[in-house]
């Protein structure tokens, strides 16, 4: 997929194109390149959602890289505003995805709901009740 974004989000998992297939059936992204070495194995994949493009590289000690499924707890997660959060919630939910936290409306101006994919990636999904605040 080419892309102009200045910043790319990078996700690590152990099966890039197992997971690149879950996120596609369960999330609603689009399916992009799944780049293979030599042997065959998949090192790089990419997904994208409205014109924004997520790589996905393969977990790897020699570069410090590791699957949440590996870690005792998560330190981050990936942010998608969706049209109909919880029309997205209920296709996520019969895709099979783990849902941590059901549609609720935040004091913050949005309705978000929380999900893992099968590598223990933390996904939220919202969809804007109000207005983006302007930063002061």
């Amino acid at each position: 997929m080419a892309t102009t974004q200045n910043v790319v989000p990078m996700l690590i998992y152990e099966d890039i194109a197992a997971a690149q297939r879950f996120l596609v059936r369960a999330f609603g992204f689009e399916a992009g390149v799944l780049e293979r070495d030599r042997g065959g194995q998949v090192i790089h994949g990419e997904v994208a959602m409205n014109g924004t493009v997520i790589w996905l590289h393969r977990a790897t000690a020699e570069h410090g890289l590791a699957s949440p499924r590996s870690l005792p707890a998560v330190s981050g997660g990936v942010v998608v505003i969706v049209d109909d959060v919880d029309a997205h919630h209920e296709h996520a939910r019969r895709a099979g995805a783990v849902i941590e936290r059901e549609p609720t409306d935040q004091p913050y101006g949005q309705r978000e709901y929380s999900a893992r994919d099968p590598e223990g990636g933390r996904w939220y999904f919202a969809t804007r009740n109000s207005p983006v605040r302007t930063p002061v």
